[in-house]
């Protein structure tokens, strides 16, 4: 997690986003007649050899549609996983318990069987291309988002073929400022696209790094003028309502600083003890225990960070990889969800700070309580007129209405000091 690990670490691992070894022509040739029965040049016009990129698991080639003439990218799987994959997992898995007999502090069995389950889904690309597909189409309903996913043409196990948007890194801030797009506005827009996915009713992309997420200008959008461009859909996990609930009353609690609500929805969210509280709440937040139990909101400090990074060296990695092996394996996914989106933010290197993302969040989980509050009084019977039941909507609703009230506040504040040539926020 690149808020508790040390940056070395983290780092180490950037290139394996998009910058692997390449599988050659003549595999991905070979696997293409064994898929689909035809050689490349009977499906594509053109198909360039070599790959826009490569990450782990699969390579990308830009290509022309033979009967349309239309440019697409076409996502092939590295040949050689089917024969390794199986090895590889078998190898982490002994591996992870030859660590865990001689280091019992140390057990990452969990991490093994999340790899098992994650893995096989992520290398079938047929069901990608369903969950970009309705990713899409939930998206299309949101009026105003950013969110450009492409279009899907067809897609085999190992072979997808889609609409070819390109665009450029989120942290390629020379592209950024060059083309006038504001970068507290692209942070504001993550925000609610990767809220939307875990409150709202849609699946949850649980791979948004770096590789994964490009931007490009355009200036027909009425509200931005930039499109948000998301790909690699084979990671999803679907949230249960109850979770929802559960996390968004969580993070209200960790907003207003609520020691006792962050306690109690700790525990219904991952089953976290009071001792392990602190450093659940590190982990959640990407703060120190300190800075979550007064102002989350507060901007990290620099002595902040080398407070966390010489933690990790006093024994915390060992009871962050205990905390993380017992945690149900979606909460799991949601915090590393969490943690790649803070790292997108922070990469953005914005200038308002954190206030306004954190404004996001409460507006989606305070919606999340008002909703759940209008299905108790639905359920409960009677006219929704009862004084009772006025009284609980009204309650809730005024909760809701304050959030929505201080969101739309700041963000006009915000819109006044650009067009006054004021100093950003952060910086007052």
């Amino acid at each position: 997690m690149n808020y508790l690990l040390p940056l070395e670490w983290t780092r180490t691992f950037v290139p394996l986003q998009d910058r692997c070894p390449v599988s050659s022509y003549e595999a991905i040739e070979q696997m293409f007649i064994d898929d689909t029965g035809q050689p490349i040049a009977a499906l594509f016009e053109t198909f360039d050899r070599e790959p826009i990129g490569a990450a782990s698991l699969a390579q990308v080639h830009l290509a022309t549609m033979k009967d349309t003439g239309a440019k697409v990218a076409v996502k092939v799987q590295h040949p050689t996983l089917k024969e390794w994959v199986p090895l590889d997992l078998a190898l982490t898995r002994f591996t992870f318990r030859i660590l865990k007999l001689v280091f019992p502090g140390y057990d990452l069995e969990w991490l093994s069987n999340e790899m098992e389950s994650s893995l096989p889904q992520e290398l079938d690309f047929a069901l990608e291309g369903e969950n970009a597909l309705v990713t899409k189409r939930y998206f299309n309903t949101i009026d105003g988002s950013p969110l450009l996913i492409p279009d899907v043409y067809w897609g085999r196990k190992r072979i997808l073929v889609m609409e070819y948007i390109a665009g450029h890194r989120t942290d390629d801030l020379a592209y950024l400022d060059s083309n006038g797009i504001d970068r507290d506005e692209v942070s504001a827009a993550l925000a609610r696209v990767f809220n939307e996915m875990i409150f709202g009713n849609t699946p949850l992309h649980c791979d948004p790094h770096g590789g994964n997420i490009a931007i490009r200008r355009n200036d027909l959008r009425p509200k931005h003028n930039f499109d948000l461009i998301l790909y690699d859909h084979g990671l999803y996990r679907d949230i249960s309502v109850q979770m929802k609930r559960d996390y968004a009353k969580l993070w209200l609690a960790v907003i207003n600083a609520d020691q006792e609500g962050m306690r109690k929805y700790s525990r219904s969210v991952a089953g976290i003890t009071d001792e392990q509280f602190p450093l659940f709440a590190s982990a959640i937040t990407g703060r120190d225990y300190r800075a979550v139990s007064t102002s989350v909101i507060s901007t990290r400090s620099a002595q902040e960070k080398e407070v966390i990074s010489g933690a990790m060296g006093d024994g915390m990695l060992q009871e962050l990889v205990q905390l993380l092996g017992q945690v149900p394996r979606i909460v799991l996914l949601i915090l590393k969800t969490n943690d790649l989106t803070r790292n997108l933010d922070e990469s953005l290197q914005t200038r308002e700070g954190p206030v306004r993302n954190f404004l996001i969040l409460a507006h989606y989980c305070s919606r999340t309580v008002f909703r759940e509050q209008i299905e108790a009084v639905q359920n409960k019977g009677g006219s929704i007129l009862w004084p009772r039941n006025m009284l609980q909507l009204l309650v809730a609703w005024t909760s809701y209405a304050r959030v929505e009230a201080k969101l739309s506040l700041y963000e006009w504040y915000i819109y006044f000091r650009r067009i006054a040539r004021l100093s950003p926020v952060a910086n007052i």
